[in-house]
């Protein structure tokens, strides 16, 4: 037998042997009227129904088991009391000394287990602070619920056979040292809504009908399991204790919150609320399930902000359940408002005012989940940030959670993309069991799993890009090449420069790279920035200006947060086409809008110098930039118009291999003054004439000559007919015969 089943052995007992003693006092007071003098049935020949500790559990939140946990340490069974003397007949009343002898068996069970683990009764009444009258009062109204015998007892007791329930005239009647504050809305038994009074109309009070909460009769019977009615409001969440350890930078969070929750008990003053901010929500689920961890056996569940009720009635109500819960489990709340602003107005019916009158209601252990602290709170707080581990713990996680995988691999995982403990251990344990002998391609797996993480939330925000140009594709100058080479070696390479070396100790900004794209359109900077995600296997996404923009104020400035932090997670790079659109210069400020779009450009610029991943700004207009813009961008790339050479090179390559095509001039072709973007839809507009006219013949001269006055009156150029003539040169000359001289002999 175990612990858990050696204490409700004995709780078992203990109330068989309460509600005995409670049949007595009823039965004395009903022979207390005449004419009315009937023996009790022996508890033997009616047995309490007790709920076995092995009944299957309620169930609670999306049909999750509650729990159930035992009251500390259960103390060893005990023998069970001697059997009570029972009238046989009416000439044979309940006396005083068996009613004691009931009593001094409940005394003895209550104080056999050693101060571990008393009845459920009693550690209610201590608890909430009943006192022994209410306590007494409160096992009147459970034993309804277990005992069939008591409500004729209770009708024959008040000499009123439409009585069949207890009620407060009752109690008094009953039970010694009665007290009639226990009325008060303020005492316990009403305050903790312990009972249930029902009183139709004008019935007095002390008359009406009293029945104990459900939850408070389970609890008392041996079953704890939370409250039914909270189940709607809020979830489990664990926070996979004990499945990861800590990193050192989230571990000093942990010990900040339990010196306060110490300090605080210690000098008698309430729990402070505890304020978690910071993007990741993870992260602080881990820290508060590991806070919550320290101070015992705690169960630590989660409630949304939106789904506090407004009204005010209502609001008290789910208060004190939760506080009573708190009390019998006990347990501590994670209060959501992630994706909330506590510096928005506030109406006086909006969360920040629920949330404040909720918690003027409650007592206990409370976590305020948040992006950024809330300031404007009632109620005594401790503001901590939590963030992601540092780049160094993220590589020791990979480490732990890879065991045996080369150190390239972790730090080359740790420096691209920024992690939560539970993704980095989920991601590497699904990867392992996918493995199967082929580690030679698990870092392939490992670093094409990481990049899928921020997928979800960028497709939302942003257009992911089909990167295939390479190296190859690229037609710039040698300076060029050179500073977009150097742009992916930096990409590479940051964990080596801002770990490995220290200069991640010196800066707390500034650890991306922010890199500019400029010239006229059509010159390659779309296809660079492909050429750069495709070397580095990263996911490039062009920021879509609708789904970023909106009209409403502040909603620009969340749109863009969402992004930079998935990009940041993913490893992503961020491509903004037509960056003047968004990183134009400040104006001076006229009227109110003004003022609103420079504090866009302000929070850009911020969030562009925080972020740690790889941000490419494309523009054709580069002086219509903000000068701080350029300040803080770490490579510029001009891309010049390409000459005839650069030309030539790009009409060499824009064809496919499998284009057929003839003899095609493509020095006669540089000639044309027309931008690679151009010379690209020229070709493919060619290719479809071909296709149109001679599949098997393929691309030629006349075909792109016609595709290219096209283009040409599309960008509303000039047209000289002289050079759209083209015609094939001339065919060498054939070699002459030779002349012999013939020799006569």
């Amino acid at each position: 037998m175990n612990e858990q089943e050696r204490w409700q052995e004995q709780n078992t007992r203990y109330l068989s042997t309460a509600l005995t003693w409670l049949r007595l006092r009823l039965e004395r007071l009903a022979q207390a009227w005449p004419d009315r003098q009937t023996p009790i049935t022996p508890l033997s020949a009616a047995p309490v129904p007790a709920v076995a500790p092995t009944a299957a559990p309620k169930r609670g939140f999306l049909g999750r088991p509650l729990p159930r946990p035992a009251p500390t340490l259960p103390p060893a069974p005990t023998p069970a009391p001697a059997s009570v003397s029972v009238p046989a007949s009416k000439a044979e009343p309940v006396t005083d000394e068996q009613i004691k002898q009931q009593a001094d068996a409940l005394a003895d069970l209550a104080q056999q287990s050693n101060g571990e683990a008393p009845p459920a009764l009693i550690l209610l009444s201590r608890r909430f602070g009943l006192s022994d009258f209410e306590r007494d009062t409160l096992l009147l109204c459970i034993a309804m619920e277990l005992d069939t015998h008591i409500a004729s007892l209770c009708a024959r007791a008040q000499d009123n056979p439409n009585q069949p329930y207890p009620t407060f005239a009752l109690a008094h009647a009953l039970f010694d040292n009665p007290s009639w504050d226990i009325l008060s809305p303020r005492r316990p038994l009403r305050y903790w809504r312990l009972i249930d009074i029902h009183q139709p109309g004008a019935q007095p009070l002390t008359t009406s009908a009293l029945s104990a909460d459900e939850r408070i009769v389970n609890y008392v019977n041996g079953v704890n399991y939370l409250d039914d009615r909270l189940a709607s409001f809020v979830a489990p969440l664990d926070g996979d204790v004990g499945q990861f350890t800590l990193p050192p930078s989230q571990q000093a969070v942990v010990q900040d919150i339990l010196r306060a929750w110490r300090h605080a008990i210690k000098v008698g003053d309430s729990l402070p609320l505890i304020q978690l901010a910071g993007p990741d929500a993870a992260s602080k689920h881990l820290v508060a399930a590991q806070a919550v961890a320290g101070l015992g056996q705690h169960l630590l569940y989660r409630l949304p902000l939106e789904t506090l009720p407004t009204q005010a009635a209502e609001l008290e109500t789910l208060a004190r359940l939760w506080q009573r819960e708190s009390l019998l489990l006990p347990l501590a709340l994670y209060l959501d408002g992630q994706e909330m602003d506590g510096n928005a107005p506030d109406d006086g019916r909006g969360v920040m005012n629920a949330l404040n009158r909720f918690l003027a209601h409650s007592e206990g252990l409370f976590f305020l989940g948040v992006r950024e602290p809330w300031p404007r709170l009632n109620h005594d707080h401790l503001a901590l940030d939590v963030g992601k581990p540092t780049p160094g713990e993220q590589k020791d996680a990979w480490k732990e959670a890879l065991q045996g995988v080369e150190d390239r691999i972790t730090a080359l995982l740790a420096s691209q993309f920024n992690l939560n403990l539970h993704v980095i251990h989920r991601t590497a344990q699904a990867e392992l069991d996918e493995e199967a002998g082929e580690r030679e391609t698990l870092s392939d797996r490992l670093w094409l799993a990481c990049c899928l993480t921020s997928r979800p939330r960028m497709d939302n925000l942003a257009q992911r890009l089909d990167t295939k140009a390479t190296w190859s594709d690229l037609v710039l100058p040698d300076e060029q090449l050179r500073l977009l080479h150097q742009i992916a070696d930096q990409v590479g390479l940051r964990h080596t420069v801002y770990e490995d070396w220290g200069f991640a100790e010196r800066m707390n900004r500034g650890l991306g790279i922010s890199v500019l794209f400029a010239g006229p359109p059509g010159s390659g900077k779309t296809m660079t920035a492909e050429v750069i995600a495709n070397d580095l296997k990263l996911n490039l996404y062009r920021i879509d200006l609708s789904a970023v923009v909106n009209k409403y104020i502040g909603e620009t400035e969340k749109n863009l947060r969402r992004l930079f932090d998935a990009a940041e997670d993913g490893g992503a790079i961020l491509f903004f086409d037509e960056a003047d659109a968004l990183f134009g210069k400040r104006s001076e400020v006229k009227e109110s809008l003004d003022r609103f779009a420079n504090i866009e450009i302000d929070y850009l610029l911020q969030r562009m110098e925080a972020y740690r991943g790889l941000a490419i700004l494309a523009t054709n207009m580069k002086s219509a930039l903000d000068t701080a813009f350029l300040r803080r961008l770490r490579f510029v790339v001009n891309f010049p118009f390409p000459g005839p050479a650069e030309r030539k090179r790009i009409w060499q390559q824009v064809f496919p291999d499998d284009v057929p095509r003839q003899a095609l001039d493509y020095d006669w072709l540089a000639r044309l003054n027309l931008s690679g973007g151009s010379i690209h839809n020229i070709a493919l507009n060619a290719a479809f004439l071909a296709a149109h006219d001679d599949p098997d013949t393929g691309v030629t001269m006349q075909q792109i000559l016609i595709a290219a006055r096209d283009e040409f009156t599309k960008l509303d150029r000039p047209i000289n007919e002289a050079e759209f003539r083209w015609q094939p040169p001339p065919a060498p000359p054939a070699p002459s015969a030779p002349i012999t001289q013939e020799v006569s002999a």
